[in-house]
């Protein structure tokens, strides 16, 4: 890491959950598996996504 990286980390505010989800989706396996172990929530969730058309699951609500 960098001090630009680090610099960067304290302005940058996303959401918690979609950097986890972001990590599962681009992890290499064994560390899949360990954020899967982590949060089984959250793999439950981008597991469902990323089979579903569009990433849109039923429950979700309709655009208005």
């Amino acid at each position: 890491m960098s001090r630009y990286e680090y610099e960067k980390s304290k302005t940058y505010d996303p959401d918690f959950y979609a950097l986890i989800m972001a990590a599962m989706r681009q992890a290499d396996s064994i560390n899949a598996a360990k954020l899967r172990a982590a949060w089984p929530d959250v793999w439950a969730e981008v597991d469902a996504r990323y089979n579903a058309p569009g990433g849109i699951l039923p429950s979700d609500p309709v655009p208005a």
